[in-house]
């Protein structure tokens, strides 16, 4: 056998799982990322299944960014006996252990010091690795393999990971995306292309569709809040606690930076006026504060423009309409305080597909009543929740779903606000691949449904065409 040789535990049958393993010889080995199954992808029991493949030879496991279906496997990762270092950005190094600590707490147990020791446990593993610079990985006669991180674009800290390998006298480079970013991160830098890749492990999350422009994305947003809000109702926003949460937060402050400028008010349905001054914007979820917060102090990794706002005197992430709801008493107390008010208000909860978290409680006391709204601007997986209301935009007559056992019928307003995915859109996924200034052997495409990789595939063999080579373009099964 040739090495390296690449070989997959995850995402390549939908788009959660991500994990990768580089062979680069028959006992030396590296993993890229170590994600959870989630939606249809995920079988029952998926958080406490056992790995699934010998961790022996694993030099290191070099994560791409810190959402679950890249990360939510390490604890079985250790498990099976795992304890070589956990290498990924610098923030990616401050955020995983808030979202491995949250996730234990869920899956496996909430006893505090068990949660403890787990924490410190990976926290001595993690080595957080600056973007562009070289790291030495294997240096030995015959072998030699370095990898370097840049950004991606798709969240805080987020990086597609490129490896060099010397075998004996073949020099390899293979190039891992992880998850690319949309052009239109409003905190975040944009994703430069690989400068040289042999073999490119590529996702294809919307490798089959175009994103709606995103260059009005604020306008859409306030507009919609005005409609919604001119109800007297709650605007509920399912948000995933890390990366589209802080996104939304940031146009909210520009929203209301403006607004306060203009000083507007919205008339609502009856006539009296609506001041956007006035609006709560509730942001209910712990783990998602704590996660802010750690935006706010990586305020370094921001874009100039986001850097521009603090610059200026202003708190992108701490404006004084922000209200945080700590302790489930208090989220429950506002739960109920919103149900039976006609007050509007802004709620930002988890998670983003409705299948956990506080967002279900919200859910559960308001969906039934027209006056509420539910926007969603993300991703709903197939089988969660999320993906059932939304389906019911539009539909005639009511919509009932399955919450925790019970059935709600869906009579609150539900609308998709486009141009808020956190993952290129094919345009965006094939520049990548083709801006790299060699034409790749192989290129590899993962984490996406079959049928969207399949139109990815074409795609690519268009663009490629274009320059005159076409690489092996593979979708393993």
């Amino acid at each position: 056998m040739e090495y390296p040789v690449l070989s997959h535990h995850g995402a390549t049958c939908g788009v959660t799982g991500s994990c990768h393993q580089l062979h680069l010889d028959p006992s030396t080995s590296l993993l890229i990322d170590c994600g959870l199954e989630q939606g249809d992808d995920a079988a029952p029991g998926a958080e406490s299944a056992p790995l699934g493949f010998n961790v022996q030879g694993i030099q290191a496991l070099v994560i791409t960014h810190v959402h679950l279906d890249h990360v939510g496997r390490i604890p079985a990762l250790l498990a099976a006996g795992y304890r070589g270092p956990i290498l990924c950005s610098e923030p990616s190094a401050r955020l995983l252990p808030l979202v491995l600590e949250d996730a234990y707490k869920l899956s496996i147990s909430s006893e505090p010091a068990q949660v403890a020791r787990y924490i410190d446990f990976v926290s001595e593993l993690i080595v957080p690795l600056p973007f562009e610079r070289w790291h030495a990985l294997v240096e030995r006669p015959g072998l030699s393999c370095h990898i370097r991180l840049q950004r991606a674009g798709h969240l805080l800290g987020s990086a597609y990971v490129e490896c060099d390998i010397q075998h004996e006298q073949n020099n390899t480079r293979y190039v891992f995306s992880g998850d690319l970013g949309a052009c239109n991160n409003p905190l975040l830098r944009p994703v430069q292309p690989p400068e040289r890749a042999d073999v490119l492990v590529l996702e294809s999350t919307y490798g089959d569709r175009l994103h709606a422009p995103a260059g009005d994305r604020e306008q859409r947003l306030e507009a919609a809040i005005d409609r919604a809000l001119a109800d007297q109702g709650t605007l509920m926003i399912p948000a995933f606690s890390l990366g589209r949460t802080q996104e939304l937060l940031y146009e909210l402050e520009g929203i209301l930076h403006r607004k306060a400028l203009l000083n507007k008010a919205v008339p609502a349905k009856d006539g009296s006026p609506f001041d956007w001054s006035q609006v709560p914007i509730i942001l209910d979820s712990p783990l998602a504060q704590r996660i802010t917060g750690v935006y706010r102090d990586l305020h370094d990794y921001w874009n100039a423009e986001a850097r521009a706002r603090l610059a200026e005197g202003r708190d992108p992430l701490g404006f004084s309409q922000l209200v945080s709801v700590d302790t489930h008493a208090r989220h429950q107390q506002v739960v109920n305080y919103l149900k039976s008010t006609g007050r509007p208000a802004i709620v930002i909860a988890g998670n983003g597909m409705c299948s956990g978290g506080r967002i279900v409680n919200y859910l559960k006391a308001m969906l039934g009543d027209p006056r509420h709204e539910v926007m969603f601007v993300g991703y709903q997986a197939k089988g969660t929740p999320g993906a059932v209301i939304q389906a019911s935009e539009g539909a005639e007559g009511f919509v009932q779903i399955d919450l925790d056992g019970q059935m709600y019928e869906i009579r609150a307003k539900v609308m998709t606000l486009a141009g808020y995915s956190g993952h290129a859109d094919q345009e965006g996924l094939v520049t990548f691949a083709t801006a790299i200034a060699n034409v790749p052997v192989k290129v590899v495409l993962v984490h996406g449904e079959k049928k969207t990789k399949v139109v990815l595939r074409g795609a690519l063999e268009r663009a490629f065409a274009g320059k005159g080579e076409v690489p092996h373009l593979l979708i393993p099964s």
